[in-house]
C-alpha cells in the first residue's frame, strides 16, 4: 500500500523519483526501494519528509483511513 500510495501521489505532483528524492532530501535509492516495496519499514523521519513534499498526511501517505 505505501509503496503505491507514493508511487500515485508522486506522478500526480508530476515528480521523477530523482527530484521527489532532492525536494524531500533523502536518497534516490531510498525512493526507488520504497516504490519496489523493498523497503517495508522507513524511517518516520522519510515519511514525514515525503508526506510534506506531497503535501498529504503521514496517514494518507501509508493509506490509513479515518473510521
Amino acid at each position: 500500500m505505501l509503496s503505491s500510495n507514493i508511487k500515485k501521489l508522486r506522478k500526480r505532483k508530476q515528480l521523477s523519483q530523482e527530484k521527489l528524492a532532492r525536494l524531500a532530501d533523502i536518497s534516490y535509492n531510498t525512493i526507488v526501494k520504497i516504490e519496489s516495496g523493498k523497503a517495508n519499514n522507513p524511517t518516520f523521519d522519510t515519511l514525514s519528509k515525503l508526506a510534506d513534499v506531497l503535501n498529504v498526511s503521514i496517514d494518507r501517505l501509508v493509506g490509513r483511513r479515518r473510521k
